[in-house]
């Protein structure tokens, strides 16, 4: 009852889901594991994406996690079918989140911002099928910001001037709905609302993860209703100041200095 429940992602950005996760989640230990040195997924072939997730999905097995949270739309996106034939865990997807963007729009104008990589998924294309007759979805593949916060810039003119490039043309088609298709994006979250403004809503799929997240572990019978107090065992594969930072800025790791604890691989 007391194992961990596994996240990975291609980099820092799914620490924006295991957020919501560990919020949701008071009784839980999770072990993360970020594969900064291979990122970004977004770019590399359909096998290469299979063969990386799988190794990940190995290493957390042997972390004895009895759930894992592909907190990567990338990821999802190729390798979920591969990993839920060929291990025996239950495993969490990600996915943008259009369907509840396409049912609140009140303009019909839906923006997308997410990687080549998600845009190529199945289940992006099926979702996206479902809704063409009545809203039309405006595509951006955000190149360059997944970079931007692996290197931790998370200020400046080059990231301002990137968000206004994808975020403007956008906004100038009406769009009042605006989904972040990655899960690096959050972390840029104040810029993008002052780009978007007030009239722009904006989606991530952090909370509704963090909720599917509790249902697999109420219905595996695997939920923690005890408290054992809250760990994060962090694991990366690159050694890089944007993900102290990010830690320390999401899980407020100064007033709860025990909480997590990272390894570099």
């Amino acid at each position: 009852m007391n194992r961990p429940i596994g996240v990975f992602d291609s980099g820092i950005g799914g620490l924006t889901v295991l957020k919501e996760m560990v919020n949701l989640l008071p009784n839980e230990k999770f072990v993360y594991y970020a594969d900064s040195m291979n990122a970004p997924y977004g770019y590399r072939k359909k096998s290469e994406i299979i063969e990386l997730s799988s190794k990940i999905v190995e290493f957390l097995i042997k972390e004895n996690c009895k759930v894992i949270v592909i907190a990567c739309n990338t990821a999802t996106a190729a390798a979920v079918h591969y990993i839920r034939q060929n291990y025996n865990v239950p495993i969490v997807g990600l996915e943008p989140a259009v369907k509840p963007a396409c049912l609140a729009t009140k303009t019909g104008q839906v923006g997308v911002l997410a990687t080549e990589g998600t845009f190529r998924g199945n289940h992006f294309k099926t979702t996206s099928e479902k809704y063409k007759e009545y809203v039309t979805l405006h595509l951006q593949v955000a190149k360059g910001l997944v970079q931007l916060a692996e290197k931790s810039v998370f200020e400046g003119d080059e990231l301002m001037s990137l968000l206004k490039k994808y975020i403007i043309p956008m906004k100038n088609r009406n769009i009042d709905q605006l989904v972040l298709g990655c899960t690096h994006y959050p972390l840029f979250i104040d810029k993008i609302k002052v780009i978007a403004g007030e009239n722009i809503n904006i989606l991530d799929s952090g909370i509704a993860v963090a909720r599917r997240t509790k249902d697999i572990l109420m219905i595996n019978k695997i939920f923690n209703t005890e408290h054992y107090g809250q760990k994060i065992k962090i694991f990366s594969t690159n050694d890089h100041n944007a993900l102290t930072y990010v830690v320390s800025k999401l899980f407020q790791v100064g007033k709860n200095p025990n909480l997590v604890e990272i390894k570099i691989l």
